[in-house]
């Protein structure tokens, strides 16, 4: 089959066309033939070869691409969640081969349904984002899924690109949450809009006085999109008793000052979404979690975050724009054959 792939790490132009056999689906999983697939900057980074814990050129060629949608074409032995024909929606994960690619074998317990309204494009746009948002505000945070305080508050830092575009609309339709997004563009300031966002204010200006003129002396949740180089400045904007979650994807460790989260009996988690899958930690509710956010997305009550679709032939462009940290929601690869 077609695949990009790479046989060293490096920048975008180390990303080329390959054929390399058909995948063997294993017992639970299922084989997808991939019709689209989003650009996320988890792909940059193992391109690079920033995440330990992914795949790595050590067995070339590597295939990015964990955020797919595509038709199930074949079944392994224990699989039974779906059947030959059906249109699913999925992330993988980055320990095994990505979707950069004709097919690809999934585990079928992470993988959701697809709606017949919406595009390969615009549901390859939504798998990753969607978990990490929903694990981070419904599971590490425990925001209740329904309004129990009108005056309850968030806070998304980076709310323009593909995490924090689902985080918004599951903060404020989904959490009943007043939502504050951060961005620093006019485009970004936009699209948070667009996606819901009650106030948004600027990332690159001092967020507490910013607050303070929307009448807010602090936030009970705090969903970090950005590096957490900028840690120190969200903790004094969290109210008593409120939560940070901040989302990781292959930063080197580091040190964090949390004292000033002790006093205020503030609770600090960190989401990382290939936890259930790579640690087998109850990987079904991630299936189950995809089915779900259809369900939201056929009420209208969510969107896709999708904004650019690209022909894989198009990798490496897309790549570079992932890589300039000001991309608007998410780009889509159309896999051709």
């Amino acid at each position: 089959m077609k695949a990009i792939g790479q046989h060293e790490n490096g920048g975008p132009e180390v990303l080329q066309f390959v054929t390399i056999p058909k995948p063997v689906p294993r017992p639970r999983d299922i084989l997808v033939r991939v019709k689209a697939v989003s650009v996320n900057p988890v792909d940059a980074k193992v391109r690079r070869g920033m995440i330990p814990y992914a795949m790595s050129v050590a067995n070339p060629p590597l295939i990015l691409g964990w955020d797919a949608a595509g038709v199930v074409e074949e079944l392994g032995d224990e699989a039974g969640r779906f059947k030959i024909g059906d249109e699913v929606c999925f992330a993988g994960v980055v320990n095994r081969p990505g979707s950069y690619a004709e097919f690809v074998a999934v585990d079928e317990r992470i993988v959701g349904k697809k709606l017949k309204t919406l595009s390969f494009e615009e549901a390859a746009a939504i798998p990753l984002t969607a978990i990490t948002a929903w694990e981070a505000f419904i599971e590490n945070m425990n925001a209740p899924k329904e309004a129990t305080d009108p005056q309850r508050t968030a806070l998304i830092v980076g709310g323009a690109g593909g995490v924090g575009s689902i985080a918004i609309q599951i903060a404020k339709r989904v959490c009943s949450l007043y939502a504050v997004a951060t961005a620093s563009r006019p485009a970004s300031v936009e699209f948070c809009k667009k996606m819901g966002a009650d106030a948004v204010i600027d990332h690159t200006k001092d967020l507490a006085i910013q607050l303070k003129t929307l009448g807010l002396n602090g936030v009970d949740y705090v969903l970090n999109c950005a590096p957490l180089t900028n840690f120190p400045q969200l903790v004094p904007l969290l109210n008593p008793l409120g939560k940070i979650c901040c989302i990781l994807a292959g930063e080197p460790a580091k040190a964090l000052d949390v004292s000033g989260l002790m006093l205020k009996r503030g609770m600090l988690s960190f989401e990382v979404m290939w936890c259930r899958p790579m640690l087998d930690v109850q990987p079904e509710k991630q299936g189950r979690l995809l089915d779900e956010v259809a369900d939201l997305l056929d009420q209208k009550v969510l969107v896709s975050p999708m904004t650019t679709v690209m022909d894989w032939s198009e990798v490496q462009e897309a790549h570079r724009a992932i890589e300039t940290g000001h991309t608007v929601g998410k780009i889509v690869l159309k896999v051709s054959s």
